[in-house]
């Protein structure tokens, strides 16, 4: 039964212990900084990887328009050969040619489509997965299996279980960001849901549609108090909160809250710095491209740099089922520009090696038309890039099927990648887990390989 205080109890415990309450919020912090390094308890792997950068193009971008060059398209234009199953979400017609012409490129030798020529530019620092393969051809589901391996609705992100497994390297910002136009990209909860793992790991999105860090982060500064009559009140309030778990026992919810009050006070002032791209000289921003994409990729390294440890970038929607060659004329030179800069921007700063740069979609596209010059959604085979981290430099990895449909060479799921990403920063996936409803669960499930042969 919860005791009852009388108002000078109440405010004794609210203001009259404020120095000791700041002296322990202070030891706490540092005692949690360091104990959220030791979520992970298993053996450690050769990976060396401390952040990972997702690039993200939801919808699903083009394998066969963008890095898997499949002359037969042309060869076969319009048919649907007997020799492939090519059974489709929707109504499809026959197989569609890309309309664009795919180069060798660099000392690799890498062939890109020449609607990248920024990414045709840093072909030696890309692998390239070709033969990628997801479960499910919908959105929703697919983006969810991506996100957190699961298409249950309760699971934690990947960006989640990195925070989790490798705790922050700065305590003033989120582990854990997922930066977009409109808050965080309009992917729904997979992308940054912290499901049964402690709140604190929760992704934090952010509007990537403006520079201004006020104007990017809801109510960042507060308009009627400074920060040490801010720290005063909200030392009052966490005295209360910690009072309170001390009666109930402890509490992973308000705990979760009680850090995310912590981290939103001491973000005022990192985030006005950490997420001002226009500190940059003008030849950085020009580089990435002054637009959101280019905004995007910029504000991730900067955050990377600062010690976050997993960083969402949305790039756009891909999800072209008609007049495709159109839409990538249109929407591919931002992303082309923004994701090449970032890879070169790294490597000059030093921190590519330490950062898995990831770039991908839920899924592919048919080779087969939909709606004339449109593709239809194909999770069966379709292709993402790794660079940095640990991962091998200048190669396709895997193949398609003459016609860059299903996965036929070297096959690789979303739990392997994910599997194979956990062990580039340390990990062995199948140690990273979390009790919870009485079983031990973890990124992968039951699941995932790692794939050896895309790494150094």
């Amino acid at each position: 039964m919860m005791q009852r205080r009388s108002r000078r109890d109440l405010m004794r415990h609210m203001f009259g212990g404020l120095g000791s309450v700041a002296l322990t919020e202070i030891f706490a912090r540092e005692e949690a900084a360091a104990a959220s390094l030791h979520h992970y308890t298993g053996p450690r792997t050769p990976g060396k990887a401390k952040h990972v950068i997702s690039l993200w193009l939801t919808g699903g971008p083009s394998q066969v328009d963008m890095f898997d060059p499949k002359p037969d398209l042309l060869k076969y234009q319009g048919q649907r050969p007997g020799s492939v199953d090519l059974r489709t979400e929707r109504q499809t017609g026959g197989l569609l040619p890309t309309s664009f012409e795919f180069k060798k490129r660099g000392q690799s030798g890498l062939e890109i489509s020449d609607i990248l020529p920024q990414l045709a530019s840093v072909a030696d620092e890309l692998c390239v997965i070709r033969s990628m393969y997801s479960f499910n051809p919908t959105h929703t589901p697919a983006l969810s299996l991506w996100f957190t391996g699961s298409i249950l609705l309760n699971r934690p992100s990947m960006g989640s279980w990195m925070s989790y497994g490798l705790g922050s390297e700065n305590e003033n910002l989120p582990s854990f960001v997922a930066l977009a136009p409109g808050n965080g990209g309009g992917l729904g909860g997979s992308a940054t849901r912290a499901g049964f793992l402690p709140a604190e790991h929760q992704g934090t999105p952010f509007e990537i549609g403006s520079v201004e860090p006020e104007k990017m982060i809801p109510d960042l500064q507060n308009k009627w108090l400074d920060s040490a009559a801010q720290r005063k009140q909200l030392d009052a309030v966490q005295a209360m909160n910690r009072d309170f778990s001390k009666g109930f026992g402890e509490d992973e919810f308000l705990e979760g809250r009680i850090q995310s009050m912590e981290g939103a006070y001491r973000m005022q002032s990192a985030a006005m710095d950490a997420f001002d791209v226009r500190k940059e000289s003008e030849a950085v921003r020009t580089e990435y491209g002054m637009n959101n994409s280019g905004n995007g990729c910029l504000l991730a390294r900067r955050l990377v740099e600062r010690g976050v440890r997993y960083v969402h970038v949305g790039l756009g929607n891909w999800d072209d089922h008609k007049d495709l060659p159109e839409n990538y004329r249109k929407n591919c030179p931002s992303m082309d520009q923004a994701a090449a800069a970032l890879i070169r921007d790294l490597k000059r700063r030093g921190l590519l090696d330490e950062t898995i740069v990831v770039w991908g979609g839920e899924f592919g596209r048919t080779p087969v038309s939909e709606s004339g010059t449109g593709r239809d959604h194909n999770p069966y085979g379709y292709t993402m890039w790794v660079a940095g981290g640990g991962f091998r430099r200048g190669i396709a990895y895997g193949a398609t099927d003459d016609f860059g449909f299903k996965a036929v060479e070297n096959r690789v799921s979303i739990h392997d990648l994910h599997a194979t990403m956990l062990y580039a920063t340390g990990m062995d996936h199948t140690k990273l887990t979390h009790r919870y409803a009485g079983r031990d669960f973890r990124l992968t499930d039951v699941f995932g390989e790692v794939v050896k042969g895309i790494l150094v």
